[in-house]
């Protein structure tokens, strides 16, 4: 690969890899209780891009990552209701995963907050962490739930 097509590459890759660790670190969060600062300042230092008992994590855009955390915190009364909106009726927020619920948030938040980001490209972004996660049917809620949001939110959800 030429150094060229090298640096075209990898920005899509860091966000990728941020929106990995967003959802890792929103599900820490969300089980462990621990807040967001901390969070972040564990992930910053000893996750993105270092190896962390025998893991390698992938270099990372971290102001991406931030953004979504901080984000996600900051606006999920609003995030919350959108994602409940779009889940089946007898299917609340709380009954979700908590992988599955950080997923949601995470891709809400972006498909709110970064409309300088294709709807397709959040979408596929997010059911690929829950291919990461799962095997069954979660990636398709996944897809279900963020393409109803992103109409509701975007409109013509070609954009």
């Amino acid at each position: 690969m030429t150094k060229e097509a090298d640096q075209q590459v990898r920005p899509a890759n860091q966000r990728g890899a941020a929106r990995l660790a967003a959802v890792q670190a929103l599900y820490q969060m969300d089980v462990g209780g621990t807040g967001v600062l901390e969070v972040v300042a564990e992930y910053e230092a000893h996750r993105l891009g270092q190896e962390l008992d025998g893991d390698t994590y992938l270099k990372a855009d971290a102001s991406w990552f931030r953004s979504i955390v901080a984000g996600v915190v900051r606006d999920q009364v609003k995030i919350d209701p959108l994602v409940r909106s779009a889940l089946q009726e007898d299917w609340p927020l709380s009954r979700l995963d908590s992988t599955l619920r950080a997923i949601l948030r995470a891709g809400t938040f972006e498909l709110i907050e970064r409309k300088d980001v294709p709807v397709a490209v959040i979408v596929t972004e997010y059911v690929e962490i829950a291919r990461a996660f799962f095997a069954d049917d979660e990636p398709k809620v996944v897809n279900a739930v963020l393409d109803r949001i992103a109409k509701q939110i975007r409109g013509d959800t070609k954009k």
